[in-house]
């Protein structure tokens, strides 16, 4: 039959090309665009923003929903390892075909997708990203943008490269309280700021464990060496997935990865930071008898605070201090702050200590309060810098938009230009709390020293190196499995 039908062919196209090419000459005045066949809040096809996910469970599956719910957007493919955690997204969007590999997905269907979501374990999101972009894909991002120094540099370099259109997944750099804040701190609120607090209840999950000794049955539907991508291979064991690998540094880069990129994001912004000059850290001590400190190297810490140096900017007198709490740990309460009066939200928080006064805010950026705090309600400032279109939940509407638009066309609250240098800021302060672990035999040959506590390390950032403690640069840039690369 197929046959017959090609033989055909070209008289049939003849013919059907001189009918199409006659009636829109006799009624071209009558030719009106698809949307308005459609009807109102009809949107054309080549208006619409065609995705493909990688990573459809848990946070990917709400941030695609997201993406839908903007009104612009097709999700036309899903990928994930893991077929029980895709079971929802599969679900909500039967239409989209679905891999388990992105790599196949992005070798057979290229040319059908316009923008990439990347919401995989932090260990896999540079080389889907990179590999999205080498494509000329638009790309989406979760936070961390990636879990070594060197990767976040690569993809910074490779946006502008590629022309792509990205953001980070923080959606609080599109809420209203962080413009609020930039807007209060220009009008010369609180002075010049020189010191920053942020801290975080995580981690929620255990860290500071020996790695399980007892390997455990890879779930039905979950491909393991799939999800290990460019880690390490190891057996499976119970309880890593689908959120506890926070806590083991092959694949997670602990509470400041998690929470950094929603708690710095507001500092960074107000006051111009980029890359750090020097970090150190202290980090919470697990022991497992008397006197006899547990060494867990693959596991992050139970807590840390850690402290980071940046440049002067145009917006500071002098260089800034960041100090980063995690494990519950918090900064002294401020003196304008009323005894009952919440600190952030209770859990999470970050305060602005600037010279004439302060400023806090919550996770996100959100609810920003000057101190003491009645003067929140009795300070107006004009508003000077628009608003995302629903705030931080507009997010994920933004980037499409700016998709669509096209690149340099629309402006985005987290492009990889802004979520880079502040992912390497909460990656150099993993720096020194890995630091923390390193081992190096003592000079009585009966135990070890450890040379990178109670130290401040001092960063090259053009060579992206800490030039006096040489061995924490091995965790700037990881040696990927064989068979993953980053292709820069």
């Amino acid at each position: 039959m197929a046959e017959e039908e090609n033989k055909s062919a070209p008289q049939d196209s003849t013919r059907r090309n001189f009918l199409k090419t006659g009636a829109l000459a006799a009624a071209g005045f009558m030719i009106v665009p698809r949307y308005v066949l459609g009807g109102k809040g009809y949107t054309a096809p080549s208006d619409r923003l065609r995705i493909a996910a990688v990573g459809v469970g848990g946070k990917g599956e709400s941030d695609i929903k997201s993406f839908y719910d903007s009104g612009k957007a097709d999700i036309t493919f899903l990928c994930d390892v893991d077929d029980t955690r895709a079971a929802t997204s599969r679900q909500r969007f039967p239409k989209a075909k679905y891999y388990k590999d992105w790599r196949e997905m992005f070798d057979k269907e290229a040319k059908n997708f316009d923008a990439v979501s990347v919401s995989t374990p932090d260990h896999n999101h540079a080389v889907t990203t990179m590999a999205a972009m080498q494509l000329g894909k638009h790309v989406y991002v979760q936070k961390p943008l990636t879990h070594d120094i060197y990767e976040a540099r690569m993809l910074t370099e490779a946006a502008k490269r590629y022309k792509v259109v990205t953001q980070m997944g923080n959606q609080g750099a599109s809420g209203d309280g962080v413009r609020q804040m930039r807007e209060w701190y220009d009008a010369g609120l609180i002075g010049k700021v020189h010191t920053v607090y942020s801290w975080t209840n995580r981690p929620v999950w255990p860290q500071g464990i020996q790695w399980p000794a007892t390997k455990g049955d890879v779930p039905q539907g979950l491909d393991w060496d799939l999800w290990l991508g460019t880690a390490p291979y190891k057996e499976y064991v119970n309880k890593l997935v689908p959120f506890n690998w926070r806590g083991w540094w092959d694949y997670g880069t602990g509470a400041l990865g998690d929470m950094g990129c929603h708690l710095l994001e507001a500092p960074f912004r107000v006051l111009d930071l980029t890359y750090a000059t020097d970090v150190q850290a202290s980090v919470g001590s697990v022991y497992v008898d008397e006197f006899k400190r547990g060494y867990f190297p693959e596991s992050c810490p139970p807590s840390s605070h850690v402290t980071l140096t940046f440049p002067k900017t145009k917006k500071t007198k002098k260089p800034v201090t960041i100090h980063w709490m995690d494990g519950g740990i918090q900064p002294e309460r401020p003196e304008e702050l009323g005894a009952n009066e919440v600190f952030g939200d209770g859990g999470n928080g970050t305060l602005f200590v600037g010279t004439k006064g302060k400023m806090m805010c919550s996770t996100y950026g959100a609810d920003p309060r000057l101190l003491p705090t009645s003067r929140t309600n009795e300070v107006k400032v004009k508003q000077k810098l628009a608003r995302v279109p629903g705030g931080a939940e507009g997010h994920y509407a933004q980037w499409v938009e700016a998709c669509l638009a096209g690149y340099g066309k629309m402006e985005v609250s987290s492009p990889f230009e802004i979520a880079g240098p502040l992912t390497e800021a909460l990656l150099m302060a993993n720096l020194a709390i890995r630091g923390t672990d390193v081992q190096r035999p003592n000079a009585a040959g009966n135990g070890f020293d450890y040379p990178g506590r109670g130290v401040k390390l001092l960063w090259d950032n053009q060579n992206m190196r800490v030039t006096n403690f040489d061995e924490v640069n091995q965790f700037v840039k990881r040696n990927y499995r064989a068979g993953w690369t980053l292709g820069v």
